[in-house]
């Protein structure tokens, strides 16, 4: 099993640690383990409680008509939500859910709420409206912290499986004025960004060359050079030096081609970083992604 410390669950849950700490005390709303030298250690039941807290919290309930209900009453008062309410309460339940079964491993749970949210609000903004806020709990989305790598690599997993499914449910692309090449250059792993990207841009009707992370500046030049894209996307979503990364276009990728725009997304502190020139762009949203198609 594994333990979480009160830094953890403020991250995934958005209840301040000074908060939690006096529902203890006031509630027994949880009661953590402790370590020898007396740190509070939280395990994964207690991790999806205080998630469902926080769901109920934001709907209005007060923590302490919550913590009079049993744990089984919560998880029913939770699933009412869902019942007739609006957009940001079933997204908050969705991202829980979420969380809740990636504690857990749990993929049949995992799979059938990534499903139901892909259901209600399609594919585009399910991973504005709920995939992004469950990968921003477990430091990930355009950032690059991971507080909990084995959680994330499993969510992580399923989100890109699924992502890449949709697009090869994509028919042919039909339009051929723009082409986009896509990759993460050395060093660089966290995929869902760049695969979103594709996504997005085959769903629009355009031709995409997606060559995946860690690819080494020489293979893309190679590739410019031969297929001559209108658009190369790239995410610096790793902690980067200031300094490499001001400079990283100019002396790594070639931009020899006239009709090349390089397309830059990332975490926000790498994008402060990163010195613009007359054809690069920042990408601080998927929304200014469709700006360009």
């Amino acid at each position: 099993m594994k333990f979480y410390k009160i830094t953890d669950l403020e991250q995934l849950t958005g209840i301040k640690a000074h908060t939690i700490r006096i529902w203890e005390k006031r509630y027994n709303l949880i009661e953590p383990a402790r370590t020898d030298t007396n740190i509070r250690r939280y395990d994964d039941a207690q991790v999806k409680k205080l998630l469902n807290v926080s769901t109920l919290l934001s709907q209005g309930y007060k923590i302490s008509k919550i913590a009079q209900l049993k744990d089984k009453e919560i998880n029913a008062t939770i699933l009412g939500l869902q019942q007739g309410h609006g957009e940001d309460v079933i997204n908050k339940t969705f991202v829980n859910d979420l969380a809740s079964a990636m504690l857990e491993f749990n993929e049949t749970a995992f799979e059938k709420t990534f499903s139901a949210a892909v259901n209600r609000l399609g594919l585009y903004e399910a991973m504005l409206q709920v995939f992004y806020p469950l990968l921003y709990k477990i430091g990930v989305m355009w950032a690059s912290d991971t507080a909990m790598p084995v959680q994330e690599h499993f969510a992580s997993a399923i989100i890109k499986r699924k992502l890449s499914a949709a697009i090869d449910g994509l028919p042919t692309p039909a339009k051929r004025k723009k082409k986009f090449l896509l990759c993460l250059p050395p060093n660089e792993y966290h995929e869902i960004a760049l695969l979103f990207s594709n996504y997005i841009i085959k769903a629009k009707g355009y031709e995409t060359i997606y060559l995946g992370p860690n690819v080494p500046y020489e293979n893309i030049n190679e590739v410019l050079k031969y297929i001559k894209p209108n658009y190369l996307i790239t995410f610096f979503i790793a902690g980067q030096n200031e300094k490499d990364l001001k400079e990283v276009i100019k002396h790594n990728i070639s931009l020899s081609q006239k009709e090349l725009t390089v397309l830059i997304g990332g975490s926000a502190e790498n994008l402060k970083k990163i010195k613009i020139q007359k054809n690069t762009q920042l990408l601080h949203t998927p929304a200014d992604l469709l700006n360009f198609l």
